[in-house]
């Protein structure tokens, strides 16, 4: 049995929503953590909660990280929420 799709859309119920963000910012890390290891690649992610709380995951030395950002001069690939679902949306219909 599947999962239901769910309406992506801010949860009302305080106490639902701090559940639900407490897993998937669990979910989050621990796919950043996926990612870093296949493919070698390193990785910086820093969320501040509503309740302007930090949580943050460096798969190597966060300062390191932070500074070879500040320092990237290159063309680079930069999303946003709606740049998101514009590309979400174009992937599903082209599949």
């Amino acid at each position: 049995m599947g999962r239901k799709k769910i309406q992506i859309s801010r949860i009302t119920d305080e106490r639902n929503r701090q559940v639900t963000f407490n897993k998937r910012k669990f979910g989050v890390m621990k796919k950043a953590y996926e990612l870093s290891v296949l493919c070698d690649c390193e990785i910086a992610l820093i969320i501040f909660s509503s309740s302007n709380k930090l949580y943050q995951y460096a798969s190597t030395d966060m300062d390191k990280v932070l500074l070879k950002y500040t320092e990237y001069n290159e063309p680079h690939e930069s999303l946003t929420n709606k740049n998101i679902i514009e590309v979400s949306r174009f992937i599903r219909c082209t599949l």
